[in-house]
């Protein structure tokens, strides 16, 4: 990912944190949370031979613990469902072409991090996407781990797509975005998942407006889309 050129300071919702900025909309970068740095004195969870690594990393919001890779649950296929306010919307996990953005995603839908959180960014204009993941609702919140990036060679980010947002190469951690429309970006977000249901739910939020609270086209959505749980379906 190129250094942006310019940033803008994000407005908090509800809290406000100082250690992060926004890019804007027309830079084409669609995320923004600041994982912080890694903890240096804590120890990372084991890496397994794949080269997946979870590092401890501030912050960390509603902490769940570090997930210790397993490479024979993170190949099983699955299905995530977010019960949200405005519907449910399933994704079919990519766990062959993302092993450690999909365990790490069930791992805290399994320990219902993202129950009672609230998708907090809209952008409907140059990219279009739906941002959710922090339980802070302010886009600055973590996990208290990051991970490194995968999928990353020729990705695309077509309407359906669910990739992770992040803070620079190898800064992924809670926070995801849908796409709602077909959307062009640089190849640095790990794309990990597919809408199988819920497209037009992510369409009628797109419709509904947000409120530019960062720039024109970007803001928090006017329709609250408020996660409700999230349930991991085996296949």
């Amino acid at each position: 990912m190129t250094t942006p050129s310019s940033t803008t300071p994000r407005k908090a919702r509800h809290v406000k944190r100082t250690h992060w900025a926004l890019v804007t909309a027309a830079t084409v970068l669609p995320l923004v949370a600041s994982t912080g740095t890694a903890v240096a004195d804590t120890p990372a969870a084991a890496a397994p031979a794949t080269g997946c690594t979870y590092t401890p990393a501030v912050p960390a919001d509603n902490f769940k613990g570090i997930p210790v890779f397993d490479a024979k649950k993170a190949a099983k296929p699955y299905s995530a469902t977010l019960r949200t306010s405005q519907g449910k919307i399933t994704f079919e996990a990519l766990t062959d072409k993302a092993p450690c953005t999909t365990f790490s995603f069930r791992f805290l839908a399994e320990h219902d991090y993202f129950d009672r959180s609230h998708c907090h960014r809209l952008t409907t204009q140059r990219i279009y996407v739906l941002q959710c993941g922090d339980p802070t609702g302010t886009g600055s919140g973590g996990p208290g781990y990051s991970f490194p990036d995968e999928n990353l060679t020729g990705a695309t980010y077509p309407a359906g797509t669910v990739a992770m947002a992040n803070a620079g190469p190898d800064t992924n951690g809670s926070q995801f975005f849908f796409v709602w429309k077909d959307t062009k970006l640089s190849p640095a977000y790990t794309p990990f998942g597919r809408v199988t249901a819920g497209l037009d739910v992510l369409q009628k939020i797109a419709a509904g407006g947000e409120d530019d609270q960062n720039n024109p086209g970007d803001g928090f959505p006017t329709l609250p889309v408020n996660i409700r749980d999230v349930k991991i379906s085996t296949h």
